[in-house]
């Protein structure tokens, strides 16, 4: 394989864009800037250059649009919820169950999983933090070990399988160009292998902290959440009426079928189900969207034609607020893969593959080692986590994976690998400047702090679930 000038520019745009994320600053402008330069140097004309960028973006855009979309009905689904005070209801009854320090530990670790699953962790901070964290204190739990178990299970184990919204696997399966199901599939497995060692290790280190409910010290830590308290209790007194009853049982039902009719179609049917990856994704969003219909004309009845136009919307712009930058940076990544090239450079007939031809001249030199791979792209979705997003930085640990890929290891376990280092990394467990700030604010702790707790257990976690993955595929 014979390397170009474009070749050589684009290494070194992706060289800068990991420079800029270790240094924790913005990489849309470079991305932009490299697709253009790239772009202009390839076709031999700035005018290609400046339709480039223009049809990068259109195109990440075009593939990744969907993501937009069940973000938006889920979050809107949500803040509807929230209306009725139906959201308080779902968990009321789980404060029953945290009669000690240790089960509470636990307790958090599970509703915050399968609560952030489906709405993902940052929208669910709130209400797990007002309502669940005041009971595990009360039971002997430390404020620092809850927001630990928080942390560890929302914005690290599910966050970084992300099985259900399906965010985070199709941002790399489309870098890959793999399908998103099999991204899917493989994450969820390291996601809670990486989990359960962090959670567990976490649990064995600090589990002496733990203490007995008569402590004095349990009130001056709620003391510190008084305020939150109030401010939120005060939001939830409106509705509580007989439709958040009834729709405090029904969404949770609703959600968990689609998700039992999804795994019995994919495991115990014997058959194809269609609902695969971006399907699976439309199924979850269409449920989510009838719900949405439901609670809001419960709660407006002859408003609601105003109040389920303001919660799509509040959707849209936190889907946007969350994903907007990573279009361009997809934009940038997609140019370095045929699957793309030939649409964003305006020339079908000539489809380059930048990124891969570099790796793959690279390769001749190094060994065709599994774990030597596994480690890079695991190091490499650390580095762009740095950013405080975790999602910016998988379209390069997409594209990384589907050119490291050799007859050790596959394209499908690399992407899966570099997505868990990526997104455990920016997605809020290890790094203070990303959605992590929310859970210590909500606790009233210092952030700092809770990084250090995090940080050996996650970093054993994720090396641990690398050679699990490593392992089995």
């Amino acid at each position: 394989m014979e390397l170009t000038i474009s070749h050589w520019l684009y290494g070194l745009f992706t060289l800068f864009i990991i420079g800029t994320m270790i240094f924790r600053k913005g990489v849309v402008l470079p991305t932009l800037l490299g697709t253009f330069i790239v772009a202009w140097v390839y076709n031999g004309s700035i005018i290609d250059g400046f339709k480039a960028i223009f049809n990068a973006n259109l195109v990440a855009a075009q593939e990744l649009f969907s993501i937009f979309l069940i973000i938006t009905f889920m979050l809107a689904l949500l803040h509807s919820l929230r209306d009725l005070g139906a959201d308080k209801r779902m968990i009321q009854p789980i404060q029953k169950m945290m009669i000690n320090g240790h089960i509470s530990y636990f307790v958090l670790v599970v509703i915050t999983y399968v609560i952030s699953l489906f709405f993902w962790p940052t929208p669910a901070v709130p209400l797990i933090c007002a309502l669940l964290v005041p009971a595990a204190i009360r039971a002997g739990l430390p404020v620092m070990m809850a927001a630990v178990a928080i942390a560890l299970a929302g914005q690290g184990m599910a966050l970084s399988s992300d099985y259900v919204v399906q965010v985070a696997p199709s941002l790399s399966a489309a870098a890959a160009g793999l399908e998103t199901a099999v991204v899917a599939d493989r994450a969820l497995i390291l996601s809670l292998v990486a989990g359960s060692v962090a959670i567990l290790l976490a649990y064995m280190m600090y589990r002496k902290t733990i203490r007995s409910k008569d402590n004095p010290i349990i009130e001056v830590e709620l003391e510190n959440m008084q305020s939150l308290q109030e401010s939120t209790n005060k939001a939830h007194t409106n509705n509580l009426s007989a439709w958040s009853k009834i729709f405090a049982v029904m969404v949770p039902l609703a959600l968990v079928g689609v998700v039992i009719y999804m795994v019995y179609e994919k495991l115990l049917s014997g058959r194809m189900s269609g609902l695969e990856g971006s399907d699976g994704a439309a199924f979850v969003g269409g449920v989510a969207v009838v719900l949405l219909l439901l609670s809001t004309i419960a709660f407006g009845k002859q408003h609601s034609l105003d109040y389920i136009t303001t919660h799509i919307t509040d959707g849209f712009v936190f889907a946007f607020k969350a994903m907007g930058p990573v279009i361009p940076i997809a934009g940038f990544f997609f140019l370095g893969s045929a699957d793309f090239s030939g649409s964003i450079l305006g020339k079908e007939e000539s489809q380059p593959a930048f990124l891969f031809d570099l790796v793959q001249t690279s390769q001749e030199f190094l060994p065709e080692n599994a774990l030597l791979a596994a480690i890079s792209i695991l190091i490499i979705g650390i580095i762009t986590g740095l950013d405080g997003s975790g999602f910016s930085g998988l379209p390069l640990t997409g594209a990384l994976a589907a050119s490291l890929e050799n007859g050790a290891i596959d394209a499908s376990t690399l992407a899966a690998i570099g997505q868990m280092g990526s997104i455990w990394t920016g997605g809020g467990t290890i790094v203070a400047w990303s959605s992590l700030i929310a859970i210590a604010g909500f606790c009233g702790i210092s952030v700092m702090e809770l990084v250090r707790k995090n940080f050996l257990p996650v970093i054993i976690g994720l090396l641990a679930t690398t050679i699990v993955g490593i392992i089995i595929w």
